[in-house]
């Protein structure tokens, strides 16, 4: 797997880093056009859980660059930064109120006063300004470029969520937001054999918290699927054992279909089950004599085995999302802290993840029951 444009953004210059929050900012407005070509210009949506008003989102991408770099004071101290130090006054006066997503309940998120969709989208350009003027003269250091390479992840990932809110909304995208289901290689077994390693991110440049801490890992001999399972592999369980069929799949006569991009289409047997809760995986290598693999099985053997292909979806592993051996939250507390203990870790990238997010460290972390990501999995065995 190529993870060089991810390398690209945990280690490179303003000029690299400049360039990519300039695409980034892109894609959140083409995201931004396309819920607009579909819902009108006023952008509402029906309160979900699982969902954010789409107003929201991009007024809170706004609204954390201008916290983490405009704002921020101590900038050019990185992890070492106080995020509790006085801050002056931002954009707009009631950013705060609005977008800090560490204090502004999800419910309320529906009810607020926001800026309309010109306003939120003439605050992200002025913000998006104000950081490239401000990187323009960063020194080349980690400390001096870590809040300009959280912020280009985070918006990263917020384009990631509108990708699955849209499917969810049957907002159809076009392809190069996201691509439609691809075949994947020939199914192989890979035989890993019983090691000491290390597990966590090892190297310079920008990590998230959660990776940092690189610890031993003993590890007994294992094999894992080289690719994760297919419709191919997994249809057969819902069929014998009658259940309940997973979200955007359904049976129309005898012919299988997927929701994709907000119309039903053929089911390709050959592409990734996707849109699976953990609870499905599991259940279906529970069946299939198998199971999950922990997040350092498949760290060790992505890090490892030049036949193990990924990226296509979130792969669901055994592991609850935990703080490795010595962990110290970054200054953006609510990044990792408050969800240890009843999450799951995935592992991987999906076709609507940034390439500058593929990154074999990286982890992913979702609550069981959710399958509005594009999740699913490989099997594993000892």
């Amino acid at each position: 797997m190529n993870t060089a444009e991810a390398m690209a953004a945990r280690t490179s210059g303003r000029t690299v880093l400049a360039e990519a929050l300039r695409n980034s900012h892109q894609r959140t407005l083409r995201l931004l056009a396309a819920y607009a070509d579909r819902l009108g210009e006023d952008l509402v949506i029906p309160y979900s859980t699982q969902l954010n008003p789409p107003c929201w989102e991009v007024g809170h991408i706004a609204w954390f660059q201008d916290y983490w770099i405009t704002r921020n004071q101590q900038r050019t101290r990185g992890v070492q930064a106080d995020p509790d130090h006085h801050r002056p006054a931002g954009r707009l006066k009631e950013a705060d109120a609005w977008y800090n997503s560490s204090h502004v309940a999800h419910a309320s998120r529906w009810t607020l006063p926001l800026p309309n969709p010109g306003t939120t989208r003439a605050y992200l350009a002025a913000v998006l300004d104000d950081t490239l003027a401000l990187l323009a003269n960063t020194p080349e250091t980690d400390d001096d470029l870590y809040f300009y390479r959280l912020a280009l992840f985070h918006e990263d990932m917020h384009s990631e969520a509108a990708i699955y809110m849209a499917q969810a909304l049957s907002i159809p995208l076009p392809e190069t937001l996201v691509a439609p289901p691809a075949a994947l290689p020939p199914l192989t077994t890979l035989k890993i054999p019983g090691k000491s390693g290390k597990l966590g991110y090892p190297d310079s440049g920008f990590a998230f918290d959660n990776e940092l801490c690189p610890h031993s890992v003993e590890l007994p001999a294992f094999e894992i699927d080289s690719c994760v399972v297919s419709w191919e592999r997994y249809l057969p369980f819902l069929e014998v054992t009658g259940t309940k069929l997973p979200r955007y799949l359904r049976k129309k006569g005898c012919a299988w279909q997927m929701l994709f991009s907000g119309n039903w289409q053929a089911l390709r047997l050959d592409t990734p089950a996707t849109h699976l809760t953990w609870f499905e995986a599991e259940a279906w290598c529970r069946w299939a004599g198998r199971r999950l693999p922990t997040e350092a099985e498949w760290e060790f053997a992505a890090s490892s085995q030049p036949d193990f292909a990924w990226a296509e979806v979130w792969e669901w592993t055994s592991s609850p999302f935990l703080p490795y051996p010595g962990f110290v939250a970054h200054p953006y507390r609510d990044y990792s802290a408050p969800w240890f203990g009843d999450r799951r870790v995935l592992r991987g990238a999906s076709r609507a993840t940034s390439p500058r997010m593929v990154h074999p460290r990286y982890r992913n972390f979702f609550t069981p029951e959710r399958n509005d990501i594009h999740s699913g999995f490989r099997s594993c065995a000892t």
